[in-house]
């Protein structure tokens, strides 16, 4: 059964994050669904801060398709917007997933296939600052 949220502002997407990095362990990937605008990267600024690193370098890594951002776990921020699905599997997004990292995959609906065991994560825009936040574990 998913866990659905529904957030308000800006604010409370980024809390929604933090409270998910909580659950998280090494190693996995939360895949982000969501049209342009959602929040996902405002959700992605709460993993962040919820794996210890600061949430304020967290920026949408559109041009560099990859962001690195280390501290005591590693966070792999991914954006596939800006490539097609065979494109995004020449990544090795799998691969990102080892030692003590977690990694974040931004428009991840782009994949041609999902990764196993990803925690997918549906965001849906219901006006003004208002998000349905729906987690598939």
């Amino acid at each position: 059964m998913p866990d659905i949220l529904t957030t308000h502002s800006e604010e409370e997407t980024t809390e929604a994050g933090r409270g998910l990095a909580a659950a998280l362990s090494y190693g996995a990937t939360v895949a982000l669904v969501g049209d342009l605008g959602a929040g996902k990267t405002a959700f992605v600024r709460g993993l962040a801060a919820g794996l210890g690193l600061p949430p304020n370098n967290v920026s949408s890594p559109t041009f560099t398709l990859v962001q690195e951002y280390r501290g005591p776990v590693t966070l792999h921020h991914v954006d596939l917007y800006r490539i097609t699905g065979t494109e995004a599997e020449e990544l090795g997004l799998e691969e990102l997933a080892t030692g003590k990292a977690v990694v974040a995959i931004e428009w991840a609906e782009k994949l041609l296939r999902p990764i196993p065991g990803a925690i997918t994560v549906r965001f849906e825009d219901l006006g003004g600052d208002d998000r349905r936040i729906t987690i598939e574990r």
